[in-house]
């Protein structure tokens, strides 16, 4: 997004928290959580409630018990970050936000540069500078918090030597130019989300999901309630307290979690599908410290993901197109979830640590989903920057709307500035405040306390 401050204006995209909703960003995917956390799934990153608008994977059939023993599934931030423990992984994950965040500040960069829009500064993460060049009267450097990016402008900087009235500060030019510097940003990130996708069509092929009845349970823990009282790696929970989960869908992980968290100390009936057959577990779950129970286990829906590749080029991008307006329709639909029930999703809202957490998982369990991870958090990206809100792209946009609607005549410097200020602060309390959560449900922060 565009900032127009008193010092040099930047262009700040996931300015240390991009709020993204968790249900939009991996909701094709394969999920793991854990019984034992205080948030239900749907905190940060969930799946899609509705699967019959998974379109980014396609249903195919049912799964047979007992063939996924050996899954490793994302990990859901609140629930578990185990990604957290591969240094290797998590420098992915890092890496896949990092290339986002400089497409992103590309899009400002080059569509400024390309009008003959004067640009003082090129910055990649915040904070310190721990590298920069000079180059064509602009700075590019590399900073310590590789957690946003920000292109900035000399349009109000003191210390510029470029004139006020320069009809090539971003400023002085008209509207439609402020509006594609303003805009590439966005449209950068939708044309590398296709990319990616089309990448993947091409050396990956397309996923193809197969959706079963019931909830796996990828992983126990040793010496858990659930490791305790019989559980395996590679069960299907079938059935609770005489309930069968008799339909397939990722919403039976949350009803299980939900029934887990209310029952500290108090017997747990499963039915568990367990190779050929089925056996009866009684499970008694632990008690947290704010009183809701846990058994110590991952659970993921119980699905299959399979790949199909294009017969030649044109299938490709028929292919990556169908995925890519189907993902792009779920980020979408999540967002008006989240706004028409905010006080129940306002927790589903995650920062970057999250954010990393679960890219982290994905490169350990499987280097491929990397390329859905970051198609989708550049959709998500895309979608967060048009709101109409300071501090992000959409704000500034709706700034330049209403001088067109005044027609041609800005709003008092003072009265911006201090909309985007407020913004910024608003963006930057959030974030702090995502940081601070999200880093203490780590697991390994968590076992420290």
């Amino acid at each position: 997004m565009i900032i127009n401050l008193s010092s040099p204006p930047s262009s700040c995209s996931f300015c240390l928290s991009r709020l993204i909703n968790s249900k939009s960003h991996i909701s094709r995917f394969q999920f793991r959580t854990k019984a034992h956390f205080s948030k239900s799934l749907s905190s940060s990153f969930s799946s899609c409630e509705n699967p019959s608008k998974n379109q980014f994977l396609h249903d195919r059939g049912r799964y047979p018990l007992g063939r996924r023993r050996n899954l490793r599934s994302w990990a859901i931030p609140g629930l578990d970050f185990g990604g957290f423990e591969s240094t290797q992984s998590v420098l992915e994950a890092v890496g896949v936000l990092t290339a986002i965040i400089v497409v992103h500040e590309s899009g400002h960069f080059l569509a400024a540069y390309l009008q003959g829009i004067h640009v003082s500064k090129f910055a990649v993460g915040f904070g310190p500078i721990l590298a920069k060049f000079n180059a064509k009267n602009v700075e590019y450097s590399l900073r310590a918090f590789p957690l946003g990016g920000f292109v900035g402008f000399p349009d109000n900087d003191p210390d510029s030597d470029i004139p006020p009235d320069d009809k090539n500060l971003l400023k002085n030019r008209p509207i439609f130019d402020r509006v594609i510097v303003i805009s590439a940003g966005v449209i950068a990130n939708i044309i590398f989300a296709y990319v990616i996708i089309f990448t993947q069509v091409l050396l990956v092929g397309l996923p193809v999901q197969e959706s079963f009845p019931g909830v796996l349970v990828p992983d126990v823990r040793p010496f858990s309630a659930a490791s305790r009282d019989g559980l395996l790696p590679g069960d299907v929970i079938l059935g609770v307290n005489g309930i069968d989960l008799g339909k397939a869908g990722p919403s039976l992980v949350s009803e299980v979690v939900d029934v887990i968290k209310k029952s500290p100390k108090r017997n747990v009936l499963l039915k568990i599908g367990r190779g050929e057959g089925s056996v009866d577990v009684r499970v008694i779950p632990d008690e947290n410290s704010d009183g809701t129970g846990r058994i110590g286990v991952q659970l993921s829906p119980n699905f299959k993901i399979s790949k199909i590749q294009p017969k030649n080029i044109l299938e490709a991008f028929s292919f990556s197109g169908r995925e890519f307006w189907g993902l792009t329709y779920n980020v979408l639909d999540s967002l008006k979830q989240t706004f028409l029930n905010f006080s129940q999703t306002a927790s589903k809202v995650s920062g970057p640590v999250a954010i990393i957490a679960v890219g982290a998982e994905v490169a350990k369990s499987n280097v491929d989903g990397l390329y859905q991870f970051a198609a989708v958090l550049n959709i998500n990206l895309a979608v967060i920057n048009l709101l109409p809100l300071p501090a992000l792209d959409g704000g500034t946009l709706a700034l330049i709307l209403v001088e067109a609607a005044r027609g041609g005549k800005k709003l008092p410097l003072e009265v911006e500035q201090g909309i985007m200020s407020s913004g910024i602060m608003f963006v930057i309390i959030v974030g702090l405040f995502l940081l601070v959560r999200d880093t203490l449900n780590l697991d390994f922060i968590r076992d420290l306390l």
